[in-house]
């Protein structure tokens, strides 16, 4: 097999790309370790910037986004049951973010792929990366049963998270890892119930940190912050439900709608980057090079930042025969990374109770969540990070 552009990970972000390159010509093969069904009941974050939006609608996929996506102009924040709205359209300077499920994205963009006969291979085994800084062009490999297939290409694209083979492909001396471990997780259930407010609500709260968020204005999608010993078993929706309550104010909690959880599950909170996000002839994308905590909403949408960066040196090299995006690609990435991974830990340093806190540890938090949230300049900070800083 030989394409331009082999793509491994079937997510939002591999499926972007090649979408976004096949729409200009640009020939992808993508492969998937796991089942189409699989990927799609995966339960993911649920706000987009405005620059992750726009590539939808580039890529021909923001039609659904568009119809049933809610678009957010403000967020709220409490902190032990006091209540700051941040205006994002006023302080951004006009943008706002759209609501809408990463699941639904990754269902509009297989559609789309599906519509252009674009090839995504799915269930393939023992993926290996070749040739990847060498003077012949890459090619990968990958079983299928007793087979094993081999694919030719110019460049390949690490789209395949944390664990897949993609960074562990570039030498241990070349990688630089960086890493943070937060000392708790979020529990979160999805509920077909109605959202308990019309935007969504963090709450900083002595018993721990909440998230009120939503799907749409039937599912909702709430966090509580845990330690990392618990375990899903030792949560009950009636567990859940009764100490959610407890940590939003009380006007709030009067309102809130209980339902059996459809979905449950606890996610420890990290940091990672890796560098570079180019080695020779393979380029990384999203989980493959950096996570954030959630905290900030910005896990999927840096990585549609990368996919922007990688589109449009792509198609600079292959319809212009310039090369100097892709030669600025890991730098650029990496910059605006950085900026991604100040404001997750910021939010997430603020808004959440650590467990070795001292007193005065706990005094600086409200004091910079009182400037945060206190004047022009704070807001304006929070505001720009959270619709997207520019691409």
């Amino acid at each position: 097999m030989k394409t331009q552009v082999c793509i491994i990970g079937g997510g939002p972000s591999g499926l972007l790309l090649s979408q976004l390159l096949h729409l200009r010509g640009i020939d992808t093969v993508l492969l998937e370790k796991h089942s189409r069904e699989y990927v799609l009941g995966r339960i993911r974050a649920g706000v987009l910037e405005h620059g992750f939006a726009e590539l939808m609608r580039e890529a021909q996929c923001g039609a659904r986004m568009d119809a049933e996506g809610e678009i957010h102009d403000a967020f709220e924040v409490s902190d032990n049951g006091v209540i700051k709205r941040v205006d994002l359209k006023k302080y951004s300077g006009g943008s706002s973010v759209v609501v809408y499920g990463q699941t639904e994205v990754t269902r509009d963009l297989y559609d789309a792929r599906d519509k252009l006969g674009g090839t995504v291979i799915h269930n393939v085994e023992d993926v290996a990366l070749h040739d990847l800084n060498a003077p012949v062009p890459p090619h990968v490999t990958y079983r299928d049963g007793d087979e094993i297939i081999r694919i030719d290409c110019d460049f390949v694209v690490g789209a395949d998270g944390f664990h897949g083979p993609s960074r562990k492909a570039i030498p241990k001396d070349v990688l630089r890892e960086y890493e943070k471990v937060y000392p708790f997780g979020w529990l979160g259930i999805l509920s077909r119930t109605r959202p308990v407010h019309p935007e969504l609500i963090y709450a900083r709260h002595e018993r721990g940190f909440a998230l009120c968020s939503m799907r749409s204005q039937v599912l909702s999608r709430y966090y509580l912050q845990v330690p990392l010993t618990d375990t899903v078993a030792d949560w009950s929706d009636a567990a859940f439900w009764d100490e959610l309550r407890k940590r939003l104010p009380a006007g709030i909690a009067a309102k809130l709608e209980t339902g059996p959880s459809i979905e449950k599950s606890i996610a420890p909170l990290r940091s990672f980057v890796a560098e570079p996000m180019r080695w020779g002839n393979l380029f990384l994308a999203g989980d493959a090079a950096h996570i954030v905590p959630p905290t900030g909403a910005r896990g999927l949408n840096t990585a549609a930042s990368d996919i922007y960066y990688l589109y449009h040196g792509m198609v600079d090299h292959y319809l212009s025969g310039d090369d100097t995006g892709l030669e600025h690609y890991s730098e650029k990435a990496l910059a605006r990374v950085w900026k991604t991974q100040r404001f997750s830990w910021q939010l997430t340093s603020i808004l959440h109770t650590f467990p070795d806190a001292s007193p005065y540890d706990q005094k600086l938090q409200s004091a910079d969540l009182e400037y945060l949230l206190g004047s022009d300049a704070g807001l304006t900070t929070v505001a720009e990070n959270y619709v997207g800083l520019p691409f």
